[in-house]
């Protein structure tokens, strides 16, 4: 499947395919390899495990008060302060809903960390969860990527799930997927990540160094249009998740982080850390 799903020319799509290529060669320059490093040596001691399971975001329950259903792990809504919830407990919330079946519970648990702050009561966080939960094929649409990621993969998880439900993209749908994936490894191949736009503007930059270097994609544009700010193909997902492990494996080998290194974590780094592309 290529990036547009079959509409666009065969040219562009193989030096698309091509750009792959070389970063999967060469994921990490040695600009971004440093100041991973640096992120290590500073958050070292939170992520001690390797994982970003300490990983915490900070919410205020009493925006999501039209929120249900509303999950057990999470602080009660009639709670006016903020409150604080880290990764590690929104998979354990995940895990116990997928359980019980309790698709929307799951998703509610992963849309409210991922929002964080950002949710106000009539802003685009609960209003859009409300709107999304009130779908009648919600549960469905979430059982049946839970299905093909226990059956199948993270990309065919991904495709599930990729415009199914009104007002639920990529950049949430694949928090669902993340942790769900701590509860339901998938069948072959790597766990889900959270791809959005921040990590995809990441990944951009790189494409676009490694473009211009190998002269594949002098002008950026091919990087552009693979790592657009949304709406990425099944084929885009499963291209990140082997770059994201390769990487990973890169810092891991040179030294610059632990053994025990994930690659979520690097997806917390690159979320936060910003480099030139090249030397």
């Amino acid at each position: 499947m290529n990036e547009d799903d079959g509409q666009d020319d065969q040219g562009r799509q193989e030096r698309a395919d091509a750009v792959d290529r070389e970063m999967a060669a060469r994921p990490l320059p040695d600009s971004a390899v440093r100041a991973l490093g640096r992120w290590w040596e500073v958050n070292a001691s939170v992520y001690a495990d390797g994982t970003p399971g300490a990983h915490t975001v900070r919410y205020t329950p009493g925006r999501w008060a039209r929120i249900a259903p509303w999950p057990g792990a999470l602080a009660p809504t009639s709670v006016g302060d903020d409150a604080a919830v880290s990764r590690a407990e929104v998979a354990a919330a995940v895990g116990d809903a997928l359980r019980r079946e309790a698709f929307g519970e799951a998703l509610v648990a992963t849309y409210v960390w991922g929002k964080g702050k950002r949710g106000t009561p009539g802003g685009s966080g609960p209003a859009t969860l409300h709107k999304i939960l009130a779908f009648d094929g919600l549960d469905a649409a979430l059982a049946t990527a839970v299905t093909a990621l226990r059956e199948h993969g993270a990309p065919q998880a991904y495709a599930a799930l990729r415009r199914q439900v009104p007002g639920l993209g990529p950049a949430f749908f694949t928090k669902f997927l993340y942790f769900t994936g701590a509860a339901v490894p998938p069948a072959q191949g790597p766990r889900p990540l959270i791809l959005d736009r921040v990590l995809a503007r990441r990944l951009r930059q790189l494409a676009a160094a490694v473009g211009y270097e190998s002269g594949l994609d002098k002008d950026g544009s091919v990087a552009a249009w693979v790592w657009s700010d949304s709406n990425w193909t099944p084929h885009r997902y499963q291209v990140y998740l082997s770059f994201m492990q390769a990487a990973t494996n890169q810092l891991v080998q040179g030294d610059s982080w632990p053994s025990g290194a994930t690659p979520d974590l690097l997806e917390c780094a690159l979320f936060t850390t910003n480099w030139e592309p090249t030397d």
